[in-house]
């Protein structure tokens, strides 16, 4: 059994920055990829970013690119996304999920049918 749990969300202006934490326990939580995915109110489920059981790989959404920033504490069994340069736009609820193991791929991660497990999720609010 695997438990994901999300903090680090919450309200923050425009412009700002925050640090999302999946703090993992469970079934070799560290050996596995991980992933973070969100849902905006009224539109569907958004790949965010992912990372491959070291640390060496990373890979983004496009849309993220070059502001989200994905890194993992194997020790801690805890994956980050720090954010920067928020807009109106990243408001959302944020899911870190588990990654089936398998290929490294950036391809892969980013399928919601490659996880097995997900977070509750955390709330990232931006205001103007």
């Amino acid at each position: 059994q695997v438990q994901l749990v999300e903090s680090g969300g919450g309200l923050v202006q425009a412009g700002g920055s925050l640090r999302l934490s999946c703090e993992a326990s469970g079934r070799a939580a560290n050996t596995y990829p991980m992933g973070w995915f969100r849902r905006a109110p009224g539109k569907e489920r958004e790949y965010v970013a992912a990372i491959s059981p070291s640390g060496a790989v990373t890979c983004y959404a496009d849309s993220v690119r070059g502001r989200f920033l994905i890194s993992r504490d194997n020790p801690k069994n805890t994956v980050y996304l720090q954010i920067i340069s928020l807009s109106l736009q990243d408001t959302a609820a944020y899911y870190c999920g588990q990654i089936r193991a398998g290929q490294t791929s950036c391809g892969r991660y980013s399928r919601a049918t490659e996880y097995d497990y997900w977070g509750q999720g955390t709330q990232v609010t931006v205001s103007s």
